[in-house]
């Protein structure tokens, strides 16, 4: 079974989110589907994307798992970004929390060290 991901992300500000998740994610939207959406494919058929949706802004809770936590966080801190919190599960692994300005959560796991 083919397996493809599209998970959004409501938000507030659409100009602002646009820039906040820039700089979280490293790079520009790889595509602007509409005047108030934009995607980051994160990996082949796998994507977010955010959404000017006000009325839904702030509630979204997503996770991703990246090869290399530790430099993900290096290059967010990079850009101003520092996890609201960070979490080690009792198998290793790690995640970091971040908090967009509407207040939706992005976390990213990574292996254990």
């Amino acid at each position: 079974m083919s397996v493809d991901l599209y998970a959004g992300i409501p938000v507030s500000d659409y100009e602002a989110a646009l820039d906040w998740y820039r700089r979280l994610l490293g790079s520009p939207p790889t595509y602007v589907a509409s005047d108030t959406e934009a995607v980051w494919e994160l990996a082949p058929h796998r994507s977010l994307f955010v959404e000017h949706s006000p009325g839904h802004a702030g509630h979204a809770l997503i996770s991703v798992f990246v090869d290399d936590l530790d430099s993900f966080v290096t290059r967010a801190a990079e850009q101003g970004l520092e996890p609201a919190r960070r979490e080690t599960y009792g198998n290793g692994v790690r995640k970091a929390v971040y908090r967009d300005p509407d207040g939706n959560e992005i976390g990213f796991g990574g292996a254990p060290l």
